[in-house]
């Protein structure tokens, strides 16, 4: 696959934003975030939400990052470096959602925004408080460039069950009309298919990316490598269906790649890059 520019040695590169929660299993969150963006060549700044207990086996807790703590992150690093694009993974509660969103309409509102609406672990651990869902919606949906949601969170998100392609483009559309400029309905979990096929809408037009279904159960963290390529992407001035076609590639390659892990589910890699 074709990769993104390099910066110069020795010059300074793009950066993104990361607004995640750590996984102290390295596989998903914001070390998959970073993982991403180094491997793109892109310099990654944090907003760390939340500290989860987890390994390749589930998550066993988690730990809230106080909302003024993780506006007070956004704030210093748009102050003094300075940004190109931003993705959200795990934000855990209703008030760290209104204090990143509020960050974000004060500091950085200018810059695209990738919403990876993260409700639960790939295990099904929830990450998100349910009455959290409403201002996922209400608050920062409306400032996202990009969502990306897989099915469970569509069906949480618009209580629409994605069995086929025409109730993903269902689910599209409930998505767009949530306020998001572009919104990408991921078929990696609809079992069934040969091929995973991901469906992106702007309200007018949809976009189509298959893939072959990879077959490994090391996929932790497809999820957040996706938004964080499509971030990357995004910082180099890529319109939405090239970064969206970019991180789908990114991706499936990262699946090719993925390697075994403790005694569960194993991260997909980006190390490939470095062969």
């Amino acid at each position: 696959m074709s990769y993104l520019p390099l910066a110069p040695r020795g010059s300074t590169p793009l950066r993104v934003l990361a607004i995640a929660g750590s996984d102290s299993g390295g596989g998903a969150g914001i070390q998959a975030d970073i993982r991403t963006c180094t491997l793109l060549g892109l310099h990654a700044l944090c907003a760390v939400t939340a500290v989860t207990v987890q390994n390749s086996l589930g998550v066993r807790g988690f730990h809230k990052v106080p909302g003024n703590v993780i506006a007070a992150q956004i704030e210093v690093v748009c102050h003094d470096i300075g940004l190109q694009a931003a993705k959200t993974g795990m934000l855990a509660s209703a008030e760290i959602i209104a204090a990143v969103a509020e960050s974000w309409r004060e500091h950085a509102a200018d810059a695209p925004l990738v919403v990876d609406p993260v409700c639960a672990s790939m295990h099904g651990d929830p990450l998100l408080d349910s009455h959290a869902l409403d201002s996922l919606r209400a608050e920062l949906f409306p400032l996202a460039t990009l969502v990306t949601p897989n099915l469970h969170e569509v069906r949480l998100l618009v209580d629409i069950d994605v069995v086929d392609s025409t109730s993903q483009a269902e689910a599209a559309r409930a998505l767009h009309a949530l306020g998001p400029k572009w919104a990408l309905v991921k078929g990696g979990h609809l079992r069934g298919s040969a091929s995973s096929t991901d469906l992106l809408f702007d309200g007018t037009d949809f976009h189509e990316f298959e893939s072959p279904r990879m077959g490994t159960i090391h996929d932790h963290g497809a999820g957040d490598t996706l938004a964080a390529a499509s971030a990357c992407a995004l910082a180099h001035g890529y319109p939405v269906p090239d970064a969206v076609a970019f991180a789908k590639g990114w991706v499936t390659e990262c699946l090719r790649a993925a390697y075994p892990l403790g005694h569960g589910h194993g991260p997909v890699s980006p190390l490939f890059r470095l062969s």
